[in-house]
């Protein structure tokens, strides 16, 4: 297998997408409801553009920048105007430990970067994974609070904050 590519996500790609988040919601219970409308869940209000990674045909990965909202902001200690969040970001059980979630979220750190905007995002307590590649990436944890939902298994949620490194990509 080589390199997947990172590419800006297209129109015609959400179908692709949804089938793969599919995978993830059956193996890792991500997102721990599945959506209604699971295309318009990955294009979420205040979305500034969304990359994946593919493999031929093969959609691995996805992750898409918001604008940042007031209470997360409030978490991460810094202003809403200078932040983007990420959001949707997942990685297909084949695509896991080759780099795909790794690369998307330095995909997203540079195109935020090049718009002067720095990174935040919340994680879900049970999302391990992602807190170690957060982590790895010197991201920084900058508080956490309980959530107004329930976690598949039943918790309810506890979001973590996690602020990028402040002048440099993920």
């Amino acid at each position: 297998m080589g390199e997947p590519q990172i590419r800006c996500r297209r129109d015609d790609d959400v179908k692709a997408c949804v089938e793969a988040l599919a995978t993830v919601h059956e193996v890792d219970r991500y997102p721990a409801e599945w959506p209604a409308d699971p295309g318009a869940w990955l294009t979420p209000d205040g979305m500034f553009d969304a990359w994946v990674a593919v493999e031929g045909q093969d959609i691995l990965g996805h992750v898409a920048l918001t604008r940042t909202d007031d209470v997360l902001a409030a978490d991460a200690g810094l202003a809403p105007a200078g932040l983007a969040s990420v959001a949707r970001l997942f990685a297909t059980a084949s695509a896991r430990r080759r780099g795909v979630a790794g690369a998307l979220l330095a995909a997203a750190t540079t195109a935020a970067a090049a718009e002067g905007l720095r990174l935040v995002l919340e994680v879900e307590d049970g999302g391990a994974a992602a807190i170690a590649l957060y982590e790895r990436s010197g991201w920084r944890h900058a508080g956490t609070r309980t959530g107004n939902w329930t976690t598949a298994d039943g918790r309810t949620a506890l979001l973590h904050t996690y602020v990028a490194p402040a002048g440099r990509d993920a």
